[in-house]
């Protein structure tokens, strides 16, 4: 008979976002034709900025002529784009990067889930606590951890994250092998400095660990004293993997384009302690079971990089980081604690009240929908996650239903 993995079956019966379209759901069936604005999922909401529109016109363009139709692209992603990331997004911030080290892909969030594939069943992996729940998860499937208890998973090593510590973790107690990071934080919104930063770098080196560094939402970064990359900091090309995407750079939450970063100095070792270059296991796993992104969508995300692009990448986010700011403000004035939102497009809130309680009321009395801080993990119990991925006038709006609902 066929059998099924078994560690699907310690899975919690549903992904966050999942619980909260469904009880979304409920909602409109008992009030239908009631107005909801949706500040909970991170999904953009503005258009594609103009250069890439227009580069992704030429290119189409090009797929309908015989002598400029392309086919299969190299799966790593076309050299045109590559090199153009290495440039801007490293090189010209003092971070040493090259494009043969650079592999495009559809998303981040398959990356970071899929990037564990690679690595041996039995080694000790470090998460944040709020966490992005994919990287939990997918290690779940893959059958590093026990069962979930008292909201946690056995066998992880969870790194708390907290007011007290300004959402930073600290070094782990105890020898991990594997720690996933993501700064500015999704959920929290909280970022990490340089030095900071090094500590985690020096922890890898001396216990031959790696860290997976999601930076998917560097692009908000305004204070010029925080890193932009892991790569900022000497010595991280030997022990960190890094994961950009432009679904929130440039609004391609619907083109679909990322990339992963896997410096050839990178390693991990066999059971016998023999060093193996992870650049060269990523490249045998994604040229096996990825098919590469399309070349409309690439040329596209090239025309990020364009004097045009850059600008209208900038006004875009700036956009987005306008609307957190007014939403960090509008709770600040309600007298709760804020993370988040000043380099960041997610604001984290101090509900004093349970989370999904707190969901709730927002959504009975205000029509609005947040991200219950408890689907993140343990330490996300009393807090909730705004997303600043909307316009204006709906952020405004939902700011004035809360506060009548909240005074």
């Amino acid at each position: 008979m066929i059998r099924i993995n078994h560690n699907y079956l310690k899975l919690r019966a549903s992904y966050l976002f999942a619980d909260i379209a469904r009880r979304l759901e409920a909602y409109q069936v008992q009030h239908p034709g009631k107005e909801i604005i949706r500040m909970g999922i991170g999904d953009v909401t503005r258009a594609l900025p103009a250069a890439c529109i227009d580069a992704l016109h030429g290119a189409v363009d090009e797929m309908a002529r015989d002598s400029t139709f392309r086919g299969y692209g190299p799966e790593q992603g076309y050299r045109f784009l590559r090199e153009k990331i290495a440039q801007h997004d490293f090189k010209d911030r003092g971070a040493q990067v090259e494009a043969d080290e650079i592999f495009v892909s559809d998303s981040a969030k398959c990356d970071t889930g899929n990037i564990q594939e690679i690595f041996a069943t039995d080694i000790r992996v470090a998460v944040p606590d709020p966490v992005y729940p994919v990287y939990v998860d997918t290690n779940v499937m893959a059958g590093r951890t026990g069962v979930f208890q008292d909201a946690r998973y056995q066998n992880l090593v969870y790194l708390e994250c907290n007011a007290e510590n300004h959402f930073v973790p600290q070094l782990p107690a105890e020898p991990v092998n594997l720690i996933y990071l993501c700064f500015p934080n999704n959920p929290t919104g909280a970022t990490i400095t340089k030095e900071q930063l090094r500590l985690w770098v020096d922890y890898a080196r001396h216990h031959k660990a790696l860290i997976l560094y999601d930076a998917a939402y560097e692009a908000f970064i305004r204070d010029d004293r925080l890193p932009r990359s892991i790569y900022e900091v000497e010595g991280a090309r030997d022990v960190a993997i890094e994961f950009r995407s432009f679904s929130k750079t440039a609004g391609f939450t619907g083109m679909r384009c990322a990339f992963t970063v896997v410096p050839a100095s990178c390693k991990a070792y066999t059971a016998e302690g023999k060093p193996v270059a992870i650049r060269d296991l990523w490249n045998r796993r994604h040229t096996t079971k990825f098919n590469g992104v399309s070349y409309p969508v690439q040329r596209a995300a090239e025309a990020v990089y364009t004097a045009e692009g850059m600008a209208q990448v900038k006004a875009l986010t700036d956009y987005y980081l306008h609307n957190a700011a007014f939403i960090r403000q509008a709770f600040t004035d309600l007298g709760y604690a804020c993370v988040g939102g000043e380099n960041s497009p997610y604001i984290w809130v101090n509900t004093r009240s349970d989370s999904w309680a707190f969901f709730d009321r927002l959504l009975e009395k205000a029509g609005v929908v947040c991200t219950p801080g408890a689907g993140f993990g343990k330490c996300g119990q009393g807090y909730i996650r705004l997303s600043a991925f909307n316009n204006f006038e709906n952020v405004q709006k939902a700011m004035d239903r809360i506060r009548s609902a909240l005074i």
